[in-house]
């Protein structure tokens, strides 16, 4: 794409010696916690932000100390795998550098929040010698690639899983920054390497990457910028129907922004999806918007210059015809809790963990349960895109011994919980995300029992129900997927969007804006009554709220361009 004048990042990137900056020499300032702002955007790139505790950032103004700075450091863990050995030590580095205990994100890895600059160097090597990294989890490069985790499919989660590593190291970055900084390797003395995929400047944004497994859509595929839903036949992978141009982020206020589905663009073989992959990426490399970073998402890149336009560029560039869209079902968007027994014979625990957090606080002690299981478990861990966890690949004989353990720690919890709470999500916000406007992760233990209460008085405590909270309107928990969600908009006050539906396939729309809780409240227990009464059988909130005309219809529909194009 032709700018004439590059966004303030593009030149620091462009500058930066393909991801270097000064950041060593921030690290070794000893007089400030924190690092100049351009060697931060540059710190995203290596896995790491700078942040700083806003609960306590006016008190230390008043005495005139600079804000408590830290850095959340997260973890490039394709698909979500976790090995005992690797859990324990990613445990171990909560403990020893980490302000709290272990987060599972939304992209299905880890954040440590609350490491202090003189320990980032320390905890990047610890994370390495687990064979790790966090390299590209953050920046304007391709990040975490999530992978479906369906515990009853485990030979396609396993066909599935190799393509989701695959991808990852395709789109690694080639710069040695990385090594030279975090684990001293041999600096470059020459002119630095070159990056034969993202170029001197990277990508104008982030880019997402998802492989789903019908029929459970537990990654939310159509909110990548590159969804892949995995086709198998009879245990065989035939191959990917591609959805292209998925993004969560808007901005409260600029009509400009807006969340988007990703939209279906044909059918390719295993064997020609990297190039296809390459060729998204590259055409977004060339084409996105780098003067504007509030449009430079590939959903705007598609937008402006047309689905058809951008379709017929990536197989004149790649060489690869687009093969019609293969048929497929999705039936649901959440996780499975309990035991499933897996079609080869093992076994796979699923767990709720609510917001991600796995710390020991308020009776429970989370953090050291899974711990324990780690010690004497055989097979992995699968973090789900939902915050949760499966304790995957169990024998059957191990079974009691990880039985006991759950009960002992409270990880049973899942049990009891109401359809609303297996389905929830929140993003971290306050008080470490410097773009949070309203609470999220800590208002949800707050909030949730007073829906379930409502939910109760009508008969729908069991209901399954998507419900997200969103600090901002940038979107980590994909709260334009939710049938219910909550968008921060100030402290207590909140944008309430309605009518997604339950499969992840239809994004919702404003009902009632900058509302308080009471408000949320007293609508939700008037919708929930409406809803007891008058639902179908087996109906879901999201398509009642639509089909009743509670909501309008969203414009931007999937199922018309699936049906179209089935072959």
């Amino acid at each position: 794409m032709s700018n004439t004048t590059l966004s303030h990042l593009e030149q620091i990137k462009a500058d930066s010696r393909h991801l270097r900056g000064t950041i060593e020499e921030g690290l070794n300032d000893a007089i400030t916690g924190a690092i100049s702002d351009d060697d931060n955007k540059l710190l995203k790139f290596h896995g790491s932000y700078q942040q700083d505790d806003r609960d306590i950032r006016d008190e230390r103004r008043k005495q005139k100390l600079e804000p408590a700075y830290s850095f959340m450091i997260r973890a490039r863990l394709p698909g979500g795998v976790v090995t005992p050995a690797q859990w324990l030590v990613f445990d171990d580095i909560a403990s020893t550098y980490a302000g709290r205990g272990l987060r599972i994100t939304t992209r299905q890895t880890f954040q440590w929040h609350g490491v202090i600059k003189r320990n980032l160097k320390p905890t990047m090597q610890a994370i390495h010698n687990a064979m790790a990294t966090t390299i590209a989890a953050c920046g304007d490069v391709n990040r975490q690639v999530v992978s479906s985790v369906n515990p009853q499919l485990s030979s396609q989660h396993q066909l599935v899983q190799d393509w989701a590593q695959k991808l990852s190291d395709h789109f690694i970055p080639r710069t040695r920054a990385y090594h030279e900084i975090w684990l001293d390797g041999e600096k470059i003395t020459s002119e630095p390497e070159e990056e034969p995929i993202y170029g001197d400047t990277y990508l104008p944004r982030k880019f997402k990457i998802g492989v789903a497994i019908p029929p459970t859509n537990d990654i939310d595929v159509f909110a990548q910028d590159l969804g892949l839903i995995a086709i198998v036949e009879n245990g065989v992978l035939l191959g990917f129907n591609v959805a292209i141009g998925g993004g969560m982020g808007a901005t409260h206020g600029d009509d400009s922004t807006y969340p988007r589905l990703g939209s279906l663009i044909g059918f390719v073989p295993p064997e020609q999806v990297i190039a296809i992959a390459e060729g998204v990426v590259t055409l977004q490399r060339d084409h996105g918007n780098r003067t504007e970073r509030q449009h430079a998402r590939l959903k705007y890149t598609i937008d402006h210059n047309g689905l058809d336009w951008f379709k017929g560029q990536l197989e004149e560039r790649t060489g690869i015809t687009l093969q019609p869209v293969h048929a497929y079902h999705f039936d649901q968007n959440g996780d499975r809790y309990g035991w499933e027994e897996g079609d080869d014979g093992k076994w796979h625990l699923g767990l709720y963990i609510e917001s991600g957090r796995l710390w020991d606080e308020d009776g429970l002690q989370l953090q050291t349960g899974v711990r324990e299981i780690a010690k004497i478990h055989q097979g992995e861990f699968r973090m789900t895109c939902n915050q949760n966890l499966v304790v995957a690949n169990v024998n059957t004989k191990d079974r009691s011994k990880i039985d006991k353990l759950v009960a002992k720690y409270g990880l049973d919890g899942y049990k009891q919980q109401s359809g609303i709470r297996r389905h929830s999500i929140a993003c971290v916000a306050l008080p470490t995300c410097g773009l949070a406007m309203a609470e999220s992760e800590r208002y949800l233990p707050v909030l949730l029992p007073k829906i379930e209460a409502l939910l109760d008085q009508h008969g729908l405590v069991n209901e399954p129900i998507l419900l997200r909270l969103s600090g901002c309107p940038n979107g980590c928990s994909r709260p334009y997927l939710g049938e219910i969600a909550l968008v921060g908009r100030a402290l207590g006050r909140y944008d309430l969007r309605l009518g997604a539906n339950y499969t992840g396939e239809r994004l919702n729309v404003i009902y009632r804006q900058n509302i308080d809780e009471s408000e949320i409240l007293s609508t939700l227990d008037t919708l929930f009554a409406s809803y007891a009464q008058k639902r179908l059988p087996e109906e879901k909130f999201g398509d009642f709220l639509v089909r009743s005309e509670v909501i309008p219809a969203p414009s931007q529909k999937l199922i018309p361009i699936i049906l179209d194009a089935v072959v």
